[in-house]
């Protein structure tokens, strides 16, 4: 499986900056929950990790005995990898347009509302039976 091959949007962690080699299958993936979903076997845990840079989409290794903090980042182009995980959450909103189309939805605080142009300024005595 080259680094094509493996996820660009993903799943489990959204920002997710290495994809890490499978020691058992040896396929790439962004997280060990990527591997469970897919594979049929459990993940072999291994001192040797691979890793490839979704940055400058180049490979390099670790060994997971002796890490350091300077192993956080990728040796050929520096990005940090090891950074807190950003994973999807549910969210409730509200349905409408994209206000970058139609912002009618959207109440400009900048402008000055006319109280005249309110629902509740209008008479409505005379339709009161």
């Amino acid at each position: 499986m080259s680094c094509r091959d493996i996820a660009i949007t993903p799943k489990h962690i959204l920002n997710a900056q290495v994809a890490i080699r499978a020691p058992c299958c040896k396929q790439w993936f962004d997280c060990a929950e990527c591997h469970a979903e897919s594979q049929d076997h459990r993940l072999k845990k291994t001192v040797e990790m691979h890793f490839l840079c979704k940055k400058c989409k180049k490979a390099f290794r670790k060994d997971m005995s002796n890490y350091e903090e300077s192993d956080e980042y990728c040796p050929h182009c520096d990005n940090h990898y090891v950074i807190e995980a950003k994973t999807p959450q549910a969210v409730l909103g509200v349905e409408g347009d994209d206000p970058r189309i139609n912002a009618r939805m959207l109440k400009d605080e900048r402008v000055k509302q006319d109280p005249s142009r309110s629902l509740f300024a209008l008479d409505t005595t005379d339709r009161i039976g």
